[in-house]
């Protein structure tokens, strides 16, 4: 492809990108609403619905690297084109002929591979098509696409279960991948190592391993308790291979992932920044689907409209982040992102049982424009820390960033919310049989108090009032957590952050794009 009809192309480009990168974060959230449907039709226990959600989680983050590895090596399009067609294709038959839940599990995996394809790559391609003076706005709307994908998932899937069924959320991939796949053939041009460094096969190993232990150990610590030989097994055995895994890379000649990229404080803190910040969202965005569907009784469509307010935060705030940062310094964007989504953390601690929605729209109105400044800014910081042949691995980098923070988000702030719950629930007198259910588990609360009260037993209806304020007061408490997190590393940025992202002058404005003329300007 030529070079000028690349550079001609770019702002298409980055919206065939943007498609891509949605359909992965899609993918993932539709499925989550389907849950209860999938419970019904296939008899699915809690222990096989859990895993249909970390399935996907585990292998996706687990293979990120490598992944992004791998376009680096053999072509950034083919890695994306394999990806998404990976994804349609597993959705599509999952969607026709799924008949058990273990076919489900086993189809989330292939699609967190797939996913894990194209992520990196939707990334990667936007930082080798842009020159240095456009590379941050293309940067930060790719973050606000990044930031709409969850809140859309939510919509689409809420919509597909209560107009069809499960299956419908499945069958929703297909067609937008193809679309996806008809434009990237025209439009993307392919981008690789022209080094042709040979691939790391043992870091590759240790990476997986380590990524993979490490989430599951995250994921199933709330459910099998932190101190359970199943978790301490997989949390230790993943720190050893990350220390394997450092130490194989700095003594081979070719490192998937050269280890002195972490010396750059830009790339580093870039890192911690963005793991940091997804830690609060994606435990913000766990704990209010609950408080939406079972505190205030919303299905899961009229929920997920309530979420709308983060995205429209998030994306203005995202996409003009690079004037921000060029008026101000990079540290100094991303501490005011951080400081305002740690402030409405604190507002959420005020919330109660009856507090007036425009309360909490205001929350995700300022959590989202914290995360639009704080996720777009420390992005492109990343990205402008490495060489461009290694620019796949520099995005799985990033996004295996942002999947163990909002992991460790989920699991920790999950883990004090129920625990905070637990003791201040009040079970009713008289219903003590039921108590250890409705202690362990604010969902299991809601259901048994429906279920009396459907008999004609009032004490429903307290049980019901009694779990509805006990999940709110830890909700709230748990917020306490995320808000410190946030303002503690607002101060580590501003302190040591770079103001500005660096460039590696003319090596880095020269994108190794496979062009026939002249490069991209």
């Amino acid at each position: 492809m030529d070079a000028q009809k690349v550079y001609e192309r770019r702002w298409k480009i980055l919206a065939v990108m943007s498609l891509s990168l949605v359909i992965t974060l899609l993918n993932n959230v539709t499925v989550n609403v389907a849950l209860p449907e999938l419970s019904k039709d296939l008899g699915a226990d809690n222990t096989e619905l859990q895993w249909i959600m970390d399935a996907y989680v585990v292998v996706f983050g687990g293979t990120l690297l490598v992944m992004g590895a791998f376009g680096d090596r053999f072509g950034r399009k083919p890695a994306l084109m394999t990806g998404l067609a990976v994804v349609g294709l597993v959705s599509a038959l999952t969607a026709q002929y799924a008949t058990t839940s273990d076919h489900v599990i086993g189809a989330r995996a292939l699609m967190g591979l797939g996913a894990a394809l194209v992520m990196p790559a939707t990334l990667s391609i936007i930082v080798v098509v842009f020159p240095p003076e456009e590379r941050a706005k293309a940067v930060g709307v790719w973050v606000g696409m990044a930031g709409i994908g969850a809140p859309i998932g939510l919509l689409v899937g809420g919509w597909a279960v209560e107009n069809f069924d499960w299956r419908a959320v499945f069958w929703i991939n297909p067609p937008i991948i193809a679309l996806a796949m008809a434009l990237g053939m025209a439009l993307v041009p392919n981008s690789r190592d022209e080094k042709e460094t040979p691939m790391d096969p043992v870091g590759a190993a240790l990476s997986v391993g380590a990524l993979g232990s490490i989430l599951y150990a995250i994921i199933e610590g709330p459910s099998l308790g932190w101190t359970s030989n199943e978790v301490v097994g997989f949390g230790l055995l993943g720190l050893i291979l990350t220390v394997l895994f450092v130490r194989w890379e700095k003594r081979t000649e070719h490192p998937m992932l050269p280890i002195e990229f972490f010396r750059d404080r830009g790339f580093a803190l870039g890192l911690i920044a963005i793991s940091l910040a997804f830690f609060v969202m994606f435990s913000f965005m766990f704990t209010q689907m609950l408080h939406f569907q079972l505190v205030r009784g919303h299905s899961a469509f009229e929920a997920a409209l309530r979420f709308l307010p983060l995205p429209l935060g998030l994306m203005p705030m995202a996409a003009n982040s690079d004037r921000f940062c060029a008026k101000f310094g990079s540290n100094n964007v991303v501490a005011v992102g951080l400081t305002l989504v740690g402030t409405a953390m604190l507002i959420f601690t005020t919330v109660e049982v009856g507090t007036d929605y425009v309360v909490l729209a205001l929350i995700f109105f300022l959590t989202g424009m914290g995360m639009g400044l704080t996720m777009a800014p420390s992005t492109t910081m990343v990205m402008d820390s490495i060489p461009y042949d290694k620019a796949g691995v520099g995005s799985a980098t990033n996004d295996a960033s942002r999947e163990v923070g909002g992991a460790f988000g989920i699991a920790i702030v999950g883990s004090v919310l129920n625990e905070i719950y637990q003791s201040k629930l009040v079970v009713p007198g008289g219903l003590e049989e039921h108590s250890g259910v409705v202690s362990e588990s604010f969902p299991a609360a809601m259901r048994i108090g429906g279920e009396l009260l459907a008999q004609g037993n009032a004490l429903g209806l307290e049980l019901i009032e009694n779990a509805r304020w006990a999940f709110v007061e830890g909700m709230t408490d748990a917020a306490v957590a995320p808000a410190i997190v946030a303002l503690v590393n607002a101060y580590l940025v501003k302190r040591y952050m770079p103001s500005g992202s660096k460039h590696e002058g003319a090596e880095r404005s020269v994108p190794p794009v496979e062009t026939v003329g002249n490069q991209l300007p």
